[in-house]
């Protein structure tokens, strides 16, 4: 089965918190349970995270009403503290997240493969909403 139809879909947002902030937001299992959903229908009951070349890291993502789950999990490719994230998913998928510094603001940039089973406007739409979630998760938490 294919899994990638060899486009990159690109999601970014702002947040208005410096970088090393967003960094362990976006990267400690303790935070990720809390704002890895596209929708308050979805939670992250879990998540696991080894944040190192070769490391692995999974989140657990399930509907709030136990209709179905799945684990989105892979293994890191590059870290660079501060910097830039690339993983390669289970299906062999690649996903590349920027953290660009822009002083008391972070812009965070991720560009993944898109699968073939859905829309790529679908999985777009879910991987932005997941990444808004995260810049009010953060923005609140650091208010």
């Amino acid at each position: 089965m294919e899994t990638s139809n060899g486009l990159k879909v690109t999601v970014e947002t702002v947040i208005q918190v410096p970088v090393a902030k967003v960094w362990k937001y976006w990267t400690e299992p303790d935070h990720i349970t809390k704002w890895y959903q596209p929708s308050a229908d979805w939670h992250a009951p879990r998540a696991e995270n080894d944040l190192r070349v070769g490391g692995n890291f999974l989140t657990r993502m399930e509907a709030r009403d136990g209709s179905m789950g799945f684990d989105f999990s892979g293994i890191y490719d590059e870290v660079k503290l501060h910097e830039t994230i690339s993983y390669t998913l289970g299906d062999g998928r690649k996903v590349d997240i920027a953290f660009v510094d822009q002083g008391d603001a972070t812009k965070l940039i991720e560009i993944f493969d898109a699968e073939t089973m859905h829309p790529v406007e679908f999985q777009q739409a879910g991987w932005q909403a997941i990444i808004d979630n995260f810049k009010r998760y953060v923005e609140e938490s650091e208010r």
